[in-house]
């Protein structure tokens, strides 16, 4: 099944490098906090892409890793920043380091392509991955050990880990091959130093994910290099082990293995010092806590909601974010991880402004990655089979038509990639013929490409996400951040939204019609058609992916699991009818 997706971004390395630059100098002005804190962690999350898109631009010239003084310019202003957070955490955000000028400089005095392709770090926008979780594990590792981090993320992780622990700068592979089978391509002279007897090494990444091969990469690597694994650490950004697609031999050695996990637990909700903890920071914002911070991650905020488990929507376990409810001077907020830097501000200014338009629940602010909105306590979910339906198409229409008309953006999947998908998916589920009868769309693609205007898409109108005030006012959960979610669909047309809304709300054709009608006269652009009837399948077929891909994940838990199988009957009915005929 096809689900997740990351599309690449080009961006000219030097100015990316002047508004980090001016991101730095600006830090300079700004008072001792939190707030501070959480620019210069935004700060480092941009010096170590920029640093990781430098070292795989090397890469993609020589076809290997390689030693390269622009490469290591960005590595020397990427630790500069790191030691920077690093003071800033230590000290309790009373402290941080100088403006790096001299790395500044001396990095944009070296050349560079005209334009290079950062990653964005999945753990940082979407995972409640954060770097001061690695200087904390860092405290584990022996003396003076040689820190590899493995690119994309572990770029950046690796540099706080070398500043936490006082090391040199880490150096930074590429892993590479097949998905589980990576390998390292190094250099004579870079595998040579690497290997140059230090006490131990420390190998740093978010990961494992499916089959832990990167980490594999690097360890195989080492091995074969010589060292023995009682010198080699590791240093994920979980304590679990490699997934499923590990084979055994893998996950023995992972067993045998040094392990340092990263933890948000030990980070924020358990720290000895109350300074470092998210129910303070929520504190300070909010107001003293009445009852302790509870946490209402993985699903637990159904049982709040629902009045029983019979009636639980099911959930993705890998695709829900942190979130946690809070009680202060008679209220209740939902803090949740919206992202670190400037993901996470452009999920609050979204918030803002949806709620300024009275469709979201109020935002009180960002706290360090976590986004604090109203909870409503007497909100209920909505039932479309018992709702007001014309009072429902004309919010319906009133929200999404202000999406379209005030919320462009650019990134996106593809027309192309949409039936990609969407095919994929349908075979999978169904079977060729009925794969097939997408293909009728293949000529269109062009087409369909030119007539989207992304904007920043709901992706998430399920009847569960919308909020039934006593008053019989609607409100929208959940509306700010689908777009920019670790998958593959990202900002689309304000037609995705309806086919969506059409799909999880039940409406007739005539509904949907109507909900179309009334988005582009609020939107002052008519919803297109094509892309109406061409988005509907993709709809579906994404999300029957995306459930199954839940139910694989949740054989753990039958209850949970089953849930979600029933969400993929009901996607994959939806899907038969609405393939092309003929």
């Amino acid at each position: 099944m096809i689900v997740y997706g990351d599309g690449p971004r080009r961006e000219d390395p030097r100015a990316k490098l002047a508004i980090l630059a001016d991101l730095l100098r600006g830090l300079s002005a700004e008072p001792p906090g939190l707030a501070r804190h959480a620019a210069l962690v935004g700060a480092l999350i941009e010096a170590g892409e920029l640093a990781q898109a430098l070292a795989d631009a090397t890469f993609a010239e020589r076809g290997f890793d390689a030693p390269s003084p622009t490469d290591d310019a960005a590595m020397a202003l990427l630790m500069a920043v790191a030691h920077s957070a690093w003071l800033s955490w230590q000290s309790g955000f009373t402290q941080a380091g100088p403006v790096p000028e001299a790395e500044l400089t001396a990095l944009s005095t070296r050349p560079m392509p005209a334009t290079v392709e950062p990653r964005s770090a999945e753990g940082f926008a979407y995972y409640a991955l954060y770097p001061e979780a690695f200087g904390l594990a860092a405290a584990a590792l022996p003396p003076a050990p040689r820190v590899i981090g493995l690119r994309s993320i572990g770029t950046t992780l690796a540099a706080m880990v070398a500043a936490a622990r006082g090391t040199g700068a880490p150096v930074t592979v590429r892993p590479v091959g097949h998905p589980f089978r990576r390998e390292l391509a190094l250099a004579p002279e870079l595998a040579a130093a690497l290997l140059a007897n230090p006490a131990a090494f420390a190998i740093v990444d978010e990961g494992p994910g499916l089959s832990g091969s990167s980490f594999g990469a690097a360890m195989d690597f080492l091995q074969g290099g010589g060292v023995p694994l009682p010198r080699i650490h590791l240093l994920p950004g979980h304590g679990g082990a490699p997934g499923p697609e590990a084979g055994e031999a893998a996950r023995a050695r992972w067993d045998r293995m040094a392990r340092h996990p990263a933890s948000l637990e030990c980070l924020l909700l358990t720290a000895e010092r109350p300074e470092h903890r998210l129910e303070s920071w929520a504190s300070a914002l909010l107001g003293p806590a009445e009852v302790p911070m509870e946490e209402i991650s993985g699903g637990a905020w159904r049982a709040r909601r629902f009045p029983s488990k019979a009636e639980w929507p099911p959930l993705h376990p890998f695709m829900e974010r942190r979130k946690f409810l809070f009680r202060a001077r008679g209220g209740a907020w939902m803090l949740k991880f919206a992202g670190l830097g400037r993901h996470g501000e452009a999920a609050a200014a979204r918030a803002r402004h949806l709620h300024a338009a009275g469709f979201t629940p109020e935002p009180a602010g960002l706290l360090h990655g976590f986004l604090a909105e109203r909870w409503m306590d007497d909100a209920g979910p909505l039932n479309p089979a018992t709702a007001d339906r014309p009072a429902l198409l004309a919010h319906l229409g009133r929200y999404l038509g202000f999406r379209a008309r005030t919320m462009p953006a650019e990134a996106g999947a593809g027309a192309g990639d949409l039936l990609a998908m969407a095919r994929q998916n349908t075979l999978e589920a169904l079977d060729e013929a009925a794969a097939a009868r997408l293909d009728s769309w293949a000529p269109q693609i062009p087409a369909l490409e030119a007539a989207m205007r992304r904007v920043w898409t709901d992706n998430r109108p399920h009847a569960w996400e919308w909020l039934v005030l006593p008053s019989g006012r609607l409100l929208k959960a959940d509306a700010v951040d689908h777009a920019a979610a670790h998958d593959l669909i990202g900002a689309q047309d304000i037609a995705w939204d309806v086919a969506g809304a059409a799909v999880e709300l039940d409406l007739t054709n005539t509904e949907r019609d109507a909900l179309a009608e009334a988005v582009g006269r609020e939107a002052g652009r008519a919803v297109n058609p094509a892309l109406l009837a061409f988005l509907t399948p993709c709809y579906l077929a994404f999300q029957l992916g995306y459930y199954t891909m839940a139910a694989d994940a949740l054989g753990w838990n039958p209850p949970e699991a089953e849930r979600a199988r029933a969400a993929t009957r009901r996607y994959a009915a939806g899907l038969e009818r609405a393939l092309p005929r003929g």
